[in-house]
């Protein structure tokens, strides 16, 4: 069986490529730039330059695959407007579905996320069954993704599909760093300022996990939140302090602060300055959006670890590439 895997590169389709090759898959990588391409090479794994925007191209990679996993996805936060989003999360995943269908793949797995769902609280977690909620209902990635999966979903009735959505990924190969930066803000720092808010986090290769295992688990037109734990901001950079054994002052930045920043942000994009700061990606810093992942766990039949053992696979991965 041989599976395509877009946007391959990334931290999430690396780690999926990792358990693939595990299990004796045959993958075809579809990669921007191969020469970023984190993995040694191996017999059963084929990259190919290609971008999901070309139809055609999308169209002749697919051809010779039993499944896809769609991961490629444009996740900046400084982009200036939505149809930079757009482009990439609905339009590739158009291309993905059309060559899906035209080519008979088994099934695809849509790579979502998390927020396409509303959040919930520590009592009572977000799950799939609830809409999206703000500040993530205004944010352009994730309106971008949740309509990326529309288009997805809608295929149900000439292919299977099915949607993993994961919350916020730790672990190695993040080159970039993606979300690892969050690592790096508060490694070996004596003093940590950081947002009210929290969120869920899980171990990258749990996802992969995951996510190999909805190419044959799960129910065609489902979703699967695949969450870890749910963690303030504060008792992440606390935990982070504990397994790396430091001793960091946690320091809490006030709402009022971080959301006054975010319109100072809104001005600088409205002249054309590229910035992640916004009032809506600060607002995001500012509430406790956690999820639960009872149905992946039921249904895929996957367990997920302690977010302490996605801080240490990530440490070690990148103290060993000298980035930390």
């Amino acid at each position: 069986m041989n599976v395509l895997v877009t946007g391959a590169n990334g931290l999430l389709a690396t780690n999926i490529i990792v358990q693939l090759l595990a299990q004796d898959y045959g993958v075809t990588g579809l990669i921007r730039d191969p020469r970023k391409f984190l993995l040694p090479a191996h017999p059963k794994l084929q990259l190919i330059p290609g971008d999901i925007t070309d139809s055609a191209c999308v169209m002749r990679v697919a051809a010779n695959c039993d499944y896809i996993i769609h991961c490629a996805a444009s996740t900046s936060q400084n982009l200036l407007r939505y149809a930079d989003y757009s482009l990439i999360n609905v339009t590739g995943t158009e291309h993905i579905i059309q060559a899906a269908i035209a080519n008979g793949i088994k099934r695809v797995v849509y790579v979502g996320t998390a927020n396409t769902f509303g959040y919930g609280s520590l009592t009572t977690p977000g799950d799939e069954t609830l809409p999206p909620r703000e500040p993530f209902a205004s944010a352009w990635y994730a309106k971008s993704k949740l309509e990326g999966q529309y288009v997805a979903m809608s295929a149900t009735g000439n292919i299977e599909v099915v949607v993993v959505s994961p919350t916020f990924m730790l672990g190695p190969y993040d080159s970039k760093p993606s979300s690892g930066a969050i690592i790096r803000m508060g490694y070996g720092k004596r003093v940590v300022f950081h947002p009210p808010g929290g969120k869920n986090f899980v171990h990258v290769d749990d996802v992969a996990r995951g996510t190999v295992e909805a190419l044959t688990a799960g129910k065609s037109g489902e979703a699967y939140l695949l969450a870890g734990e749910n963690l303030s901001y504060r008792q992440f950079f606390s935990l982070l302090a504990q397994q790396t054994n430091q001793r960091t002052l946690l320091v809490c930045l006030p709402k009022l602060l971080l959301i006054g920043i975010g319109y100072i942000g809104d001005l600088l994009r409205t002249i054309g300055i590229k910035t992640a700061l916004s009032s809506t990606n600060m607002k995001i810093l500012c509430v406790h959006n956690y999820y639960t992942n009872r149905k992946a766990r039921e249904e895929l039949h996957i367990s997920f670890r302690p977010v302490a053992q996605a801080i240490d696979d990530a440490v070690d991965w990148f103290k060993k590439q000298k980035m930390l």
